[in-house]
């Protein structure tokens, strides 16, 4: 592996040191930049350092792709280069009056829909971490019960159980805490919001002759919920006076937030969340293996335009609301089938540098991070592209016609596998994928870049 040091170093130099950066942040796998000045910035360089994998300039942002896990070492050295400490994986370090450039920078460039998509990343992005253990501890327990199903009934087994589901029991407040952040809103106050329309007692309280579902609605419930009372908040603070603000703004926007909540925001939610599960049960079941190979060879050009971020609410609402995720076993095919055309690639180039880079990719992007292949590989070269797409959609048709279901989130590729429902009928959708990025690559063929 490479020296970390060494990455943040080199990154450092060639973008031009502090003076040239508004502001940073990172997220799992990529170092965020937003700098003053881009035109002279070496992007070969920077594909040259031993250790990145990638690079990519969307919009305002020089993204850096390192990979899980080393993104975070790198980020830390890069913090010391600049002389200061970065508080979160979503929140960015601002240069003092870099502040305001990077407010214009942001005006020019974001969209409502694609700052939507921001707020959305930035409330589940730290879930993920927290997803992959309960999953995994999830698997884990599966495994020895099939075993010995006697464990189930042991002590270990009991808090193995507590452990891997308890991701799900606190999902409502942990939404409700980050959707307060990004929507403006005090955390605490969205998380006593997501608390109330989730609690117990609701299923004793009856409204027009039929008693309350508590949770009704699940994650979409909660982000309508906390928007609200997030814009509540705003409004009453204010024209609150500094003296009655500490205790009558939250009270005011807990008393109006719940009614209005209950009455109105939370069965909405549900109308919506219910509409998301019956209707992707629906297209998967009535569509089979059509609307698997649909999704599944879409899914790389969402990716690229950071879409797919979009879907993020989707897979956690389904799998709060009907403990199974049909739909993530399907899109995971997209890396799969990069997998795939990397491999057809690997074996005709005769570039010893693109020989390399596959050779150093190839393994994460198994692991289910795809975006080193991406930007590194298939997308440059075009028609292997092309190919992962159709290897997508392969496993896509195939994970749909078994209906496989994920039974948490947070991991992709071949670990994945640990939190299906059915592991053995995934991994032959993934071969499936594999070998339709690589037969069709193949056939495509590509323009083999000179050393």
């Amino acid at each position: 592996m490479s020296n970390v040091n060494d990455i943040a170093q080199s990154i450092y130099d060639i973008i031009g040191g502090s003076s040239n950066i508004v502001s940073f942040t990172h997220c799992m796998t990529r170092l965020r930049l937003v700098l003053k000045d881009q035109s002279n910035l070496e992007m070969k360089a920077i594909k040259k350092i031993d250790g990145v994998m990638g690079v990519v300039q969307q919009q305002d942002q020089l993204q850096i792709i390192l990979g899980p896990g080393r993104v975070n070492k790198v980020t830390e050295e890069f913090e010391k280069l600049c002389g200061i400490q970065i508080e979160a994986v979503t929140k960015e370090v601002k240069f003092g009056d870099g502040s305001k450039l990077r407010e214009e920078i942001k005006e020019k460039n974001a969209t409502p829909f694609k700052l939507f998509l921001k707020k959305l990343s930035n409330i589940f992005i730290p879930l993920i971490p927290a997803f992959i253990a309960c999953g995994l501890v999830t698997a884990i327990l599966n495994i020895v019960l099939k075993l010995d199903p006697a464990f189930a009934e042991t002590t270990i087994g009991g808090l193995l159980k507590i452990a891997g589901n308890a991701v799900f029991w606190g999902l409502n407040l942990f939404v409700g805490v980050n959707a307060a952040k990004e929507f403006g809103g005090s955390p605490m106050l969205g998380g006593t919001m997501a608390a109330i329309i989730s609690h117990p007692e609701l299923a004793k309280v009856t409204l027009n002759g039929q008693k309350l579902l508590p949770g009704r609605g699940g994650i979409i419930a909660v982000l309508l919920v906390v928007a609200f009372s997030s814009f509540l908040e705003k409004k009453v603070r204010k024209i609150m006076p500094d003296a009655l603000d500490l205790f009558m703004s939250p009270l005011i926007v807990i008393l109006v937030s719940a009614f209005v909540s209950i009455f109105a925001l939370q069965p909405a939610g549900g109308f919506i969340s219910d509409a998301i599960g019956n209707g992707t049960k629906a297209a998967i079941s009535g569509g089979g293996a059509v609307t698997g190979f649909i999704l599944g060879g879409f899914f790389l050009p969402l990716v690229m335009t950071g879409l797919h971020q979009g879907l993020t609410p989707i897979h956690a609402d389904l799998l709060k609301t009907t403990g199974l995720n049909p739909l993530l076993p399907i899109l995971a095919m997209a890396g799969a089938g990069q997998v795939g055309a990397a491999i057809a690639v690997l074996l005709r180039t005769k570039n010893k540098r693109l020989k390399k880079t596959i050779i150093s990719t190839l393994p994460v992007g198994i692991m289910g991070v795809g975006e080193p292949l991406i930007y590194g590989v298939t997308l440059p070269l075009g028609k292997p592209f092309i190919g992962a797409c159709i290897g997508g959609a392969v496993g896509g048709a195939v994970q749909a016609l078994f209906k496989v279901s994920s039974t948490s989130m947070g991991l992709s590729g071949l670990p994945l596998a640990a939190i299906t429902s059915t592991p053995l009928l995934f991994i032959i959708g993934l071969i499936a994928a594999y070998i339709g990025g690589f037969f069709v690559t193949l056939l495509l063929g590509f323009e083999d870049p000179m050393e």
